[in-house]
């Protein structure tokens, strides 16, 4: 099985973004221990989008940048509102949402237990064109409960953003889009790759083993004690 985006080749976007969560130390090379994401891969690359929110010159950079790309791919006005998925969505969809000059929303992974036991918060109404945001995604399987609150709500939802997209777990997009979700993103694990090397922010060896992970991301999750269909 081949990774989903195979091509080494950077946009500026692409590029800049690496470079930016390279800079900050958001970027984890450890392919001698696995890391055991949250969707059951196992993967030697981890990746902390949240540190983004202590670094503001870096944030505005990034913000600016996913402003371009959702207006450029989905439309300048296609969206009524933004929002973030609790909790690492959150900080994004309000700086998204301020540089699309939009209302802000956030959903609850699940209801809250007392009140109105609501799962969105904010203002949401029946036919709102709604951008889901968050920072990260996997295989995009989260993606999914996430806007099925928002559709839920009577809001349309067809469109995901994240800051960093994987990209190398088999068929997440086509996935999403069998939901009707088309999701974008900056930045994938080829793209820091070919940033780090050019960079020499890693050892060599290091390199070699995220290199060997992204050849074939299943079968280095099954040897690794991850998950594997």
């Amino acid at each position: 099985m081949t990774n989903e985006i195979s091509t080494t080749h950077c946009s500026y976007a692409a590029k800049t973004v690496a470079k930016i969560l390279l800079d900050i130390g958001a970027v984890n090379f450890r392919p001698q221990e696995a890391y055991i994401l949250t969707s059951g891969w196992a993967s030697p690359v981890y990746i902390d989008c949240r540190k983004l929110i202590s670094f503001p010159r870096a944030r505005r950079k990034v913000m600016e940048l996913a402003a371009r790309q959702v207006s450029d791919k989905a439309g300048y006005e296609a969206f009524d509102a933004v929002a973030g998925g609790e909790t690492a969505g959150i900080p994004y969809s309000a700086w998204l949402a301020d540089v699309l000059d939009l209302p802000m929303q956030y959903v609850r992974k699940k209801p809250k237990g007392f009140g109105r036991k609501a799962r969105i918060e904010g203002d949401i109404h029946e036919g709102q064109r709604v951008l889901l945001v968050e920072d990260l995604a996997t295989d995009g399987a989260s993606k999914v409960n996430f806007v099925n609150a928002i559709r839920d709500a009577g809001a349309e939802c067809k469109h995901a953003f994240v800051v960093f997209f994987y990209g190398v777990f088999p068929n997440a997009l086509e996935e999403l889009k069998k939901d009707d979700i088309e999701l974008h993103y900056l930045a994938t694990w080829a793209d820091i790759l070919a940033v780090a090397e050019e960079g020499k922010y890693f050892p060599k060896e290091a390199i070699e083993g995220v290199r060997s992970f992204l050849s074939d991301p299943v079968a280095w999750s099954k040897a690794n004690g991850g998950k594997h269909d």
